[in-house]
């Protein structure tokens, strides 16, 4: 894959049309853990194979001695062997369909979690600038389509190999001048498979990557927003006419998939129907040469010619898949491969037992990929234990920034952002996430209930706590006043309450949580000022006794911090009280004077 590096708001990422094929090595690799049961597999389709491969001599005995020589005992032996060796074959046959579609089903989900824990393992940036569409596609239709592969493709080739190596060595027993010229065409047919395997492969990479693009439309389109979207912009029949082009790319690489080498294929069929045909004119001619070939033996040489010829069929038609799906375990791969930014350390500190935790940023600096400027420059400051630090500046002066980096979504380009003198990359992700909590202008809840939500942050959490948590936040009188109270579905995220009721279910969640450290980034920035009020008496109370950094919006949020830090292209400015700036009159002050009315300082 190939990102356009961008800033967090820009979502884009350019993926190649045909990504490389997987090594086989690596597919193979992922059989590995299976391999005990595999092996027991490839026992039972051995002794199958061999086991089938008596009806055909049976056969000929039959038609040799049985029926000629009018030898009845000999005949109900031999029929009531052929009608064993069906049962026998058959049964052993529905045991390995289980244990192969066992042995894929565990790889399947196994592929799926290894690929889901590496995306949660991704920073913050990975998915600032990639599609959600296209991550679900990846886990989705990519792992999807190999299910056929993975639960039936290594049984099959055992299966089918073992068929095809018994029936050759029973040919060359039988007689081998018509077993050579039986196997004499099968080159042939192996390199037209392989053709056809290169083309399909080329057109599964392009096929998924459309399923990709239609997945994204839809996940952005049908949501809540885009609908929403959708239908105020008047963009409905747009949309519609763009998912429908999308549509009919896929149905069209879906046809090309589908009929890829379908014509090579059917030469190849038919080749092998005319086959026992041209057995009965080699057996008449080598017979005219002094060849002797008794009719039980052309019969049983033509049966397993056929016997030969399906699994052949079945082999080069594997092949083929396996091509094809060599695309999608790419694509697939190109996802574990991605490099972890931000990772738990080899040996992870422990913080010191503390009341509270002092938060500092050491000669910080940071830049996004692709900006054109550092977000942050050499900032260097400490926020003690219990403090309140507002931050307030322009558009882009980085002050969302110094939230991330406290809260370790991004590792700092220059210098370290500590907790009690540790630097975070010294601490576990787990440690950071218990320590420091963030509220954030846009709240995300989860499609469930009220309770579920909120005890996302606490698994543990019994229904007293949550409710605490809830009186806390100021919400828990709102959500008794619902029907199904607590156990009230909230919506795809939320959109069945009002940006406070959401918010102050965010400080619930928070508070449930209970970490030293909070960060605010704007959570009250997008509230008419009576929301507004509720959620920042909500606020004050979860920020008592807590370090506290607030990306601040409100003026009566700055007005109440310990120090104040004003930003100007991710430098410092100033820093202080609000009386000090006041005082100072310098850009705090100018700042004051360009608020609007409702108290606010300046846009996010």
């Amino acid at each position: 894959m190939t990102v356009v590096p961008t800033s967090p708001g820009r979502r884009e990422s350019i993926h190649r049309p045909d990504g490389p094929p997987a090594p086989l090595h690596r597919v193979l690799a992922l059989f590995h853990p299976y391999r005990s049961r595999i092996a027991v597999v490839c026992l039972i389709i051995a002794i199958s194979a061999v086991i089938a491969l008596g009806s055909p001599l049976l056969l000929r005995d039959m038609l040799d001695h049985a029926i000629p020589e009018a030898n009845v005992g000999l005949v109900t032996v031999l029929a009531g062997g052929m009608i064993a060796i069906a049962v026998v074959t058959n049964c052993l046959g529905v045991v390995q369909t289980w244990m192969s579609n066992t042995i894929g089903q565990d790889l399947m989900h196994g592929l799926r979690v290894r690929v889901y824990r590496h995306l949660q393992r991704q920073s913050l940036s990975f998915f600032a600038r990639t599609r959600t569409g296209e991550v679900q596609s990846r886990i989705a239709n990519d792992i999807g389509g190999m299910q056929s592969v993975v639960t039936n493709t290594a049984t099959t080739i055992a299966q089918n190999a073992a068929t095809v190596v018994a029936t050759v060595i029973a040919l060359l027993v039988l007689d081998w001048r018509l077993a050579l010229f039986s196997l004499a065409i099968l080159p042939v047919f192996v390199r037209i498979a392989r053709r056809i395997g290169d083309e399909r492969r080329q057109i599964t990479g392009r096929r998924q990557r459309l399923l990709g693009q239609m997945s994204v439309q839809v996940e952005e389109s049908l949501s809540v927003s885009g609908i929403l979207l959708g239908k105020t912009a008047g963009a409905s029949s747009a949309l519609i006419d763009r998912f429908a082009d999308r549509s009919r790319e896929v149905a069209k690489a879906e046809l090309d998939s589908t009929m890829a080498g379908k014509w090579r294929m059917a030469t190849i069929s038919i080749s092998f129907a005319a086959m026992p045909a041209l057995v009965y004119w080699f057996a008449g001619f080598t017979i005219g040469h002094g060849n002797s070939v008794t009719v039980g033996t052309l019969v049983a040489v033509t049966t397993l010619q056929t016997q030969l010829f399906r699994p052949v069929m079945s082999l080069l038609s594997v092949g083929v898949e396996v091509q094809s799906s060599m695309a999608l375990f790419g694509r697939v791969f190109e996802y574990l491969d991605l490099p972890i930014d931000i990772d738990d350390p080899a040996e992870a500190k422990a913080l010191p037992p503390a009341a509270g935790r002092e938060v500092g940023f050491n000669h910080v600096a940071f830049s996004y990929p692709g900006a054109d400027r550092p977000a942050l420059d050499d900032l260097d400051l400490t926020i003690p234990a219990g403090h309140t630090l507002a931050i307030v500046g322009a558009t882009g002066a980085g002050k969302t920034t110094i939230g991330y980096l406290a809260a370790r979504l991004y590792d700092p380009t220059e210098g370290s952002v500590t907790i009690d003198g540790i630097d975070l990359r010294e601490l576990s992700l787990q440690t950071v996430a218990d320590t420091v909590g963030v509220v954030s202008q846009e709240t995300y809840l989860f499609h469930a209930t009220i309770r579920e939500n909120l005890r996302f942050a606490k698994p543990d959490a019994t229904d007293e706590e949550i409710e605490e948590a809830a009186r806390v936040a100021q919400i828990h009188d709102f959500i008794e006043g619902l029907d199904d109270g607590y156990d009230t579905m909230v919506g795809e995220r939320g959109y069945r309450f009002s940006g406070g009721e959401k918010q102050r279910l965010a400080i619930a969640r928070t508070v449930l949580r209970n970490p030293p450290v909070l960060v605010l980034d704007e959570a009250t920035s997008a509230l008419d000022n009576r929301t507004e009020h509720a959620v920042q008496q909500a606020l004050d109370a979860l920020m008592a006794g807590r370090t506290t950094i607030v990306v601040a919006h409100r003026l009566s949020t700055v007005r109440n911090a310990d120090r104040i830090l004003v930003l100007d292209h991710g430098h410092i400015a100033e820093i202080g009280s609000h009386e000090q700036l006041v005082e100072a009159d310098g850009a705090y002050a100018r700042l004051l004077e360009a608020s609007t009315d409702s108290g606010a300082l300046v846009s996010a």
